[in-house]
């Protein structure tokens, strides 16, 4: 029988032939400690543990079904979020085994009852000199007492499937079979002043200086981005300081470097000591001064990714931490959003029909320019932003450890969002017209007529309404939608002006109460105020306040995912409006091209025609966005079965209608498949008309899956794609418990066995 397994081993025992159980970043630091270096205590969790605790628990098996779902490669980074979130899941709801339990509290019964430990990872292969993945996997401080310990164990062992590790998978060979994680847990020093320290500058490693970064307080607060550091360049023989940067901080002294001339000497000397131990220039965490300093890790530097296409960099500033997503949400509420309100209120108040030409140019100057700003706006704040949803589900799960990972969700009910304002206001036409037979008839005959100008024909259609005494309050409320909440831009179309699309939907909303009903969202499961009930009970009244701002930041990051979409698409229309207006005028001066196609990418020419009079004839720029025709086929390849992920539970079996453009909003039916690229606020209306959801995009938190939940309609994402293998017509049968889209006539129904046209073409495309 062999020796029996440790899974806890003390710092100071370990050596470097122990690398393989713990990982780089704890064999180093012991490596530190013997050549007489200061470094915390404390001892380290092998991979054993960890490998005991994936056996007893399966999660191995959970690991695989997540990420066996769909190629690798395939997944949208909203999918891989929700892969990790899953597991993560899986892995605070686990019990860590009995045997490795009783070895921490071993571990930890040398140190004081009340000692604080820092809880950090430590993964084979971590931080070496070929790759390095600083802050890539978590770290816990300020932890106290054993279940604290064991959960925080549990998270960082869960770190290893984060969102960030899987977007690093190839680097990091991550396999269920392989990866594992080892945990250092160390007592917490406490000193004034921590910060990193780098032996060469990472993008000018043959300059002879380095860099020196600290904050006050914990080192954490440097690496998480919470707080704003010093910096020196300082020279590498001497320390000699060749510049200075002081970090933004609050307070009296706020303007005194946090080290002196002594220390940064003392510092650098440390760096070279170190690059003269290992062989390499380091990259250091360190706290204290003085008699104080501390190595807390030791790492090689490793210069920044050199191949412009690689956008991990750029995933990982979407995980902002505290301090940023503070200052966003101050700054997106407060200066953003109603400047952006109000920008598109202002444009869609200004008379550009009577400008003259130089007025309307200015103006279409104006719009391109505002349009170009606040998609950068929006690419830089407030998709960052949206990490405070991410970071509440996660903060929720953690704490309350509840089944369905997806229960925070239930904390969003009642945000007030754009969407729903709209959506409610569609409804409530749509019940109109069910009671109003007179006013239907109307609206029938009115939907049936050609459209060739929309603007005319909606004109028309108001005075029409207004004339029937019943139907006046209609044509004002109809208005009043297509001002409001239909100046938004689809594409390359403006819905304010495609009236005869909002009739077509809301004729079929009022062909059924319940299809009406769905319009306004219903309480999902639990109520808010009992899981905001729930969530202050698990953190404890000491922190409180901390789970009231990330619950607050949560919802406001939840409501202005949505808001910032449709404000920033009637900045998009107001765009399109000046488009056409300067089209339509130069048009009519003979001054562009016969039926020229008028696009946004149009703007730059008709505002250089608008100021060279003289210039003749136009010819727009060739648009990539012209509608792909009705007749597009699927792939003659498609499968029986489109497996995706599971987004909101139910089956329901219906004939596909793919939305691809503007007009395929006026197409949908009631009852069918709405099957898309992704559901976007701008057509979440029609959503309670369709039996199933189908995406390509995948993601929990998307707007389709959310709608879809709400509404009780089952959806299935994150099927790739999903609008070449699926044609109009085809009978699907969407089943949100599993994630699979089963194509053609179900053959548990044999009344639909002898469907014909469509159906039967579906049913052979997938046999094959």
């Amino acid at each position: 029988m062999g020796a029996r397994q440790r899974f806890v081993i003390p710092l100071a025992e370990l050596t470097d032939a122990d690398e393989p159980l713990v990982g780089g970043k704890a064999a180093r630091l012991a490596a530190l400690a013997r050549a007489g270096f200061a470094v915390p205590g404390g001892f380290c969790l092998t991979i054993g543990a960890y490998q005991r605790f994936l056996t007893l628990s399966h999660l191995s098996d959970v690991i695989q079904m997540e990420l066996g779902r769909k190629a690798f490669g395939d997944m949208r980074w909203e999918e891989i979020w929700d892969a990790a979130l899953r597991i993560r899941s899986a892995f605070t709801g686990a019990t860590v085994p009995e045997e490795v339990a009783a070895e921490i509290v071993n571990a930890t019964d040398q140190f004081p009852e009340q000692t604080c430990w820092a809880v950090r990872s430590t993964a084979p292969g971590e931080d070496s000199s070929q790759r390095s993945f600083a802050g890539l996997h978590e770290s816990y401080v300020e932890v106290v007492g054993l279940a604290a310990i064991l959960s925080a164990v549990r998270r960082v062992w869960a770190s290893l499937w984060s969102d960030a590790a899987m977007l690093y998978r190839r680097e990091l060979d991550l396999d269920p079979g392989r990866s594992s994680m080892a945990v250092l847990i160390q007592p917490m020093r406490r000193e004034p002043v921590s910060g990193v320290a780098f032996g060469r500058d990472p993008r000018k490693p043959d300059e002879d200086y380095a860099l020196i970064e600290c904050v006050p307080g914990l080192c954490s607060r440097l690496v998480d981005g919470e707080a704003d550091p010093d910096r020196w360049r300082v020279r590498r023989s001497t320390g000699e300081p060749l510049d200075y940067h002081p970090g933004r901080r609050e307070g009296n002294g706020s303007d005194v470097p946090l080290l002196d001339a002594a220390h940064l000497a003392s510092l650098t000397r440390t760096l070279v000591d170190v690059e003269s131990l290992f062989g390499w220039p380091p990259d250091l965490e360190w706290t204290g001064i003085d008699d104080r300093f501390t190595v807390l890790q030791a790492r090689p530097i490793t210069a920044p990714a050199a191949d412009p296409d690689d956008k991990r960099a750029w995933y990982l500033t979407l995980r902002p931490g505290s301090d940023r997503l503070r200052a966003l949400r101050h700054r997106i509420v407060d200066e953003l959003m109603p400047e952006l309100e109000a920008l598109g209120r202002r444009f869609a108040s200004e008379p550009l029909e009577q400008h003259s030409d130089e007025q309307l140019a200015a103006a279409l100057d104006e719009r391109l320019a505002a349009a170009r700003r606040w998609r950068q706006v929006y690419w830089d704040e407030f998709i960052p932003f949206a990490h405070g949803v991410r970071r509440l589900a996660v903060y929720y799960n953690d704490v309350v450890r509840p089944e369905d990972p997806y229960e925070f969700v239930g904390l969003l009910q009642g945000e007030p969002l754009l969407a729903v304002s709209r959506n409610t206001a569609i409804a409530a036409l749509a019940d109109e017209v069910r009671r109003n037979a007179s006013l239907k008839d109307l609206l029938v005959r009115a939907s049936v007529e050609p459209a060739h100008d929309p603007q005319t024909w909606r004109e028309s259609l108001l005075k029409q309404l207004r004339r029937l005494p019943e139907a006046r309050r209609f044509a004002e409320r109809l208005a009043t939608l297509l001002d409001e909440h239909l100046d938004i831009a689809y594409g390359a179309d403006r819905l304010s002006d495609r009236p005869d699309l909002i009739l077509h939907n809301i004729l079929e909303l009022a062909q059924s109460t319940d299809l009406v009903s769905r319009q306004t969202p219903v309480p999902m499961g639990t109520s808010a105020s009992v899981l905001e009930q729930r969530l202050m009970e698990a953190v404890g009244a000491d922190r409180h306040e901390e789970a009231r701002e990330v619950l607050e930041i949560g919802r406001v990051s939840w409501r202005l995912r949505d808001n910032d979409n449709l404000l920033l698409a009637r900045l998009e229309s107001q765009l399109l409006r000046a488009v056409h207006v300067a089209a339509e005028r130069l048009a009519g001066a003979g001054r562009l091209e016969h039926e020229a196609v008028v696009r946004e990418n149009a703007a730059a020419v008709l505002v250089e025609a608008l100021r060279k009079p003289s210039a003749g004839i136009m010819a727009l720029p060739a648009t990539e966005e012209a509608e792909k025709p009705a007749t597009t086929t699927a792939s003659a390849e498609t499968p029986r079965q489109l497996v995706g992920q599971p987004a909101a539970p139910g089956m329901q079996t219906g004939r596909v209608r793919r939305v691809r453009t503007a007009q395929d909003l006026g197409r949908f039916q009631a009852g069918e498949v709405l099957v898309c690229d992704a559901i976007q606020p701008m057509m979440t209306h029609l959503v309670p008309l369709a039996c199933a959801v189908v995406e390509r995009r995948g993601g929990m938190l998307i707007h389709g899956a959310i709608i879809a939940r709400e509404l009780g309609i089952p959806c299935v994402n994150g099927v790739a794609d999903v609008m070449e293998m699926l044609d109009d017509g085809d009978i699907v049968t969407v089943d949100g418990h599993l994630g699979i889209a089963t194509v053609g006539a179900p053959e548990f129904d044999l009344e639909l066995a002898d469907a014909s046209g469509p159906r039967e073409d579906a049913r052979r495309r997938s046999s094959r």
